[in-house]
């Protein structure tokens, strides 16, 4: 895998956390008895949708330019990225298991990354 295609795919792995965020905030601007127009125009709905749209367009590019063994070890990366952004800017708690579960995860991404 190129150092390009790797790149890629990391921007692909942090939009895809960031737009698990967008769906959390929208999910609680989300009125408990929503009607259709409180789904439709909450923009925090939205934009996660435009962000999981593109970011998936960007990805099959990726799925283009590298095995998807390669590839897809570093959708593992938002195991790490989400709970740590949830954590910054939501506000919600990081537990110590949360960030030893982290670490065993990006051991077993870097140990299929790696093409010897």
């Amino acid at each position: 895998m190129t150092l390009i295609t790797s790149a890629v795919a990391l921007i692909c792995v942090i939009g895809i956390s960031i737009g698990q965020l967008l769906f959390k905030k929208a999910a609680t601007t989300i009125p408990p008895s929503p009607s259709f127009f409180d789904i439709a125009f909450n923009t925090w709905l939205v934009s996660a949708f435009i962000l999981y749209g593109l970011t998936t367009l960007v990805w099959i590019w990726v799925l283009r330019n590298a095995p998807l063994y390669l590839a897809y070890p570093f959708m593992g990366l938002a195991f790490i990225l989400v709970p740590t952004l949830a954590w910054l800017f939501l506000n919600e708690p990081l537990h110590a298991k949360t960030i030893v579960g982290g670490a065993i995860i990006a051991i077993g991404i870097s140990i299929t990354a790696k093409t010897n």
